[in-house]
């Protein structure tokens, strides 16, 4: 399996080993056709990207196309912050980049204590003790989700359910109605098979990106291969492999709104 695009990998700017030119020049050694480059949301407290930063990060992007006549897209793995759906890409923030990623971290700067208590730490301790959350705190939590993705133009969803839970469903639904996909991530199994089944029901399209955090895990599929091989998605459903490039929704929301 070949992904066309590799949507998810990061460099120093935030929590990655490699530069932006070295991953992309990964990138095209696995026969990629774009890639973009996902650092960090500004929010995260130790691997956060600086807003100081994202001129030099653009013109190291442009120099990786030059040298490598790859697509290369700026992005940034933005965090939810809020149980209204808030997220640390702010309006302003938005003519800065490319695409628009969205996940939930733990070391975050959340909107208030009262936002950090309810989805995350709630989340996390039910985590690390092995079990799943009370019905009210996935309830706040898919409810968050659904708000971000109604008012943000989320291209893509980043390791959904990974140390905070929601109705995997309930989401896809919101995803399909406003065209944001579902990653699948190569960098740790954040779904199984018959989630990966239940959020498909919905109409729900997705990518497989890697999370890359070196340059040699750019492109990586294993997981997701393997994840796929037990669960009834049809490859079709999945649109960054086959020659296949996906149709982000923040790209047509820049051009209407300038």
């Amino acid at each position: 399996m070949i992904l066309t695009g590799d949507y998810h990998t990061h460099t120093p700017y935030s929590h990655g080993k490699n530069t932006v030119l070295e991953n992309t020049v990964a990138a095209k050694k696995k026969g990629l056709k774009e890639i973009a480059i996902t650092d960090h949301g500004f929010n995260h407290l130790l691997f956060g990207l600086k807003r100081k930063n994202l001129k030099d990060l653009r013109a190291e992007i442009e120099e990786a196309k030059k040298l490598t006549s790859l697509n290369v897209l700026m992005g940034m793995e933005s965090n939810l912050i809020s149980l209204d759906g808030e997220t640390d890409m702010k309006e302003s923030d938005l003519p800065f980049f490319d695409i628009y990623l969205c996940g939930i971290h733990e070391v975050l700067r959340y909107a208030s204590l009262g936002d950090a208590y309810n989805l995350m730490l709630k989340n996390y301790v039910a985590y690390k003790r092995g079990k799943m959350p009370s019905e009210e705190v996935i309830k706040k939590t898919t409810s968050a989700y659904v708000s971000a993705i109604k008012n943000n133009p989320i291209d893509i969803l980043t390791h959904i359910n990974y140390k905070c839970f929601c109705d995997l469903k309930e989401v896809a639904k919101v995803c399909a109605d406003y065209g944001t996909y579902i990653e699948i991530n190569t960098k740790k199994r954040h779904v199984s098979a018959e989630e990966l089944n239940e959020m498909a029901s919905t109409g729900v399209r997705f990518v497989i990106d890697s999370d890359a955090h070196s340059a040699d895990r750019v492109g990586d599929t294993l997981i997701a291969e393997q994840l796929l091989a037990e669960a009834d998605v049809p490859l079709e459903r999945i649109d960054n492999i086959d020659g296949r490039t996906p149709t982000f929704r923040f790209a047509e929301y820049k051009v209407k709104h300038g």
